[in-house]
């Protein structure tokens, strides 16, 4: 497998361009975002993760995560690295000064995730998931809940996970039986027994940190069925102390490991509390009203996965261009040398190759992007905060389609060795396979985009947002043709379409609305650039974002038919024919 190299210039590029980084800096809370220190991040983050995390990825396939007599065991190396990243505080990037944290922008954290995962997909979920569960308590939790657990979660001490599905339940979060009982006297009054059964649950045990917080959806008696009756508790490892301090252990335990099809070094587990009658939780904001903490974690996560599309792309074409690099075979199509020549000159490998790169810059462009939105809506800035919600589904889903496909491409470089897994590229393609599928899938994302973010503030952030490329498009033709399509698409889901016709063309309208963001973010890059901006990438990024104006973008106005197609013809056979 070849070495993972940070894509520091890249990444730089996109942070000041997409997320408008120095602009973030002129306000008080991130001041401190400064151009030496976040280059002094960026730089440092990628040696870290190139160094600590990249070479446990082989080996975290190979021997992925083992349960043995209820403890989870991970490959040597493992827990060092940890320690590792715990010490040099990569886990504090953005969280909260009151509670230990650096207080950066989520532009930042998104950086370290990026590298982190680009190393090691598998390994990063330990933290990705911890970001997401400081999140929720952040916002949602009381202030003693926030002193108990945010200094160790925030250090990267402690882990947390979330746990939503359970098996009878999916992605209807509203089917779900888990149930929590008022304690009313002894040492845990005022908290709940816990009791039910989760499946899914990322990182869910192990012995790398010192405690794991779980978040843990829930009914309490008496709840309205659905979502509406759903709460969230916090329910620790290790029983937590008022002062902090760690006490003995919960009634919980993993009772397996999923066997998947890749991220074999996370450990994916099926997670039973209380049965001995014993888990205790704490609720986590109102009764009934766990959803919405929830979905602070969940938006928090859909970003970071959408963040792991870029990531395996990245990894995915750093070896295949290396591979083609070297693969000797078959003499240039024309030349009057039949000397064999390497493959990355041959036509429709670098056909492949520029789709990857230029994929993989794409879906970072359209990630910092959204970051950057983040972090203007945390300031305050409500049409920034609006903007980011519409901007989430389509990071989501179309990065971690971006990450399969780019992924797919580089086993399709290797030719036949890429099916051979000593070279390592069929487990990019593995582990990228689940992103597209885990936080809501990609179908979930386009069902949220044309059902809810279409009529967001009215309509106007999805109109507003498009118009806005357009304007900015100029002279590229086709980008600006684009936006002009999503905005005809937008009008007629808002205007005619029935909810199935809509929910019929919702996936390709999401990849229309995606590539058209990413193209424009990625203009930006090129125009940047021209001007100056990054010397190192004044050669390689107008010639990949060319392609991408030139290919991606003309493809993504081929799906305008079957975004408007309706959903009649899905319902012309029943249920009986189509199965039959």
């Amino acid at each position: 497998m070849i070495p993972y190299t940070p894509a520091t210039q890249d990444q730089l590029l996109a942070i000041r361009v997409n997320a408008g980084i120095e602009g973030l800096a002129q306000s008080e809370r991130y001041a401190a975002a400064e151009p030496d220190l976040v280059q002094a991040i960026v730089e440092g983050v990628g040696q870290f993760a190139a160094g600590e995390f990249a070479p446990l990825n082989r080996i975290g396939d190979l021997e992925g995560a083992k349960l043995e007599n209820g403890v989870v065991r991970l490959p040597d190396g493992f827990e060092r690295a940890y320690n590792a990243y715990v010490e040099q505080g990569w886990n504090a990037i953005a969280s909260p000064v009151e509670h230990g944290g650096q207080g950066l922008p989520f532009t930042l954290a998104c950086n370290v995730l990026e590298n982190l995962g680009t190393a090691n997909m598998a390994f990063n979920l330990l933290p990705m998931l911890s970001v997401g569960a400081i999140e929720a308590i952040e916002h949602h939790g009381t202030e003693a809940q926030k002193a108990k657990y945010l200094p160790n979660l925030v250090s990267g001490a402690w882990s947390g996970t979330m746990n939503l599905t359970e098996p009878a339940a999916g992605s209807d979060v509203g089917a779900l039986r888990a149930i929590a009982t008022p304690i009313d006297a002894g040492e845990h009054a005022g908290k709940y027994l816990i009791q039910g059964q989760k499946i899914f649950i990322t990182w869910g045990e192990h012995e790398l940190s010192g405690n794991i917080i779980h978040l843990v959806l829930a009914r309490l008696p008496d709840a309205p069925e659905g979502t509406r009756g759903i709460s969230l508790f916090i329910v620790p490892k290790y029983h937590v102390a008022d002062d902090g301090a760690i006490g003995p252990r919960n009634d919980l335990r993993c009772v397996s490991l999923e066997h998947k099809l890749g991220i074999n070094a996370s450990p994916t587990c099926v997670m039973s509390y209380g049965d001995n009658g014993e888990c205790v939780g704490e609720l986590v904001g109102a009764p009934n009203r766990g959803l919405v903490a929830m979905f602070t974690m969940m938006n928090n996560a859909r970003i970071n996965v959408g963040n792991q599309g870029v990531q395996i792309a990245e990894r995915a074409t750093q070896q295949a261009i290396a591979f083609a690099a070297e693969r000797i075979q078959s003499a240039r199509a024309g030349s009057p040398d039949r000397t064999p020549v390497a493959i990355i000159e041959h036509p429709d490998v670098r056909r492949m190759l520029l789709r990857m790169k230029a994929l993989t810059e794409g879906a970072r462009a359209l990630l910092y992007y959204c970051a950057g939105q983040v972090d203007r809506g945390t300031l305050g800035v409500e049409a920034a905060g609006q903007r980011a919600e519409v901007l989430v589904p389509l990071l989501k889903a179309w990065g971690t389609d971006a990450g399969v496909e780019v992924a797919g491409l580089g086993i399709q470089i290797h030719g036949g060795m890429g099916f051979i897994e000593e070279t390592g590229a069929s487990q990019h393609w593995r582990d990228a396979r689940i992103a597209p599928i885990y936080e809501g899938t990609n179908g979930i994302q386009a069902a949220d985009l044309v059902t809810r973010k279409l009529a967001l503030a009215g309509g106007e952030a999805v109109v507003e947002l498009l118009a806005e490329i357009a304007r900015d498009a100029r002279d590229e033709v086709q980008l600006a043709a684009l936006a002009s399509d999503c905005s005809a698409v937008a009008q007629w889901m808002s205007s005619e379409a029935s909810l199935d016709d809509k929910l019929a063309g919702s996936v390709p309208f999401c990849t229309m609305f995606a590539v058209a963001v990413s193209g424009w973010q990625l203009l930006k890059q090129a125009r940047a650039v021209a001007d100056g901006a990054s010397p190192e990438l004044a050669a390689s990024k107008p010639v990949t974002v060319r392609f991408f104006l030139d290919r991606i973008v003309p493809e993504a106005r081929g799906l305008m038919p079957s975004a408007m197609a309706g959903a009649a013809s899905l319902y012309e056979l029943s249920a009986a024919q189509l199965a039959g």
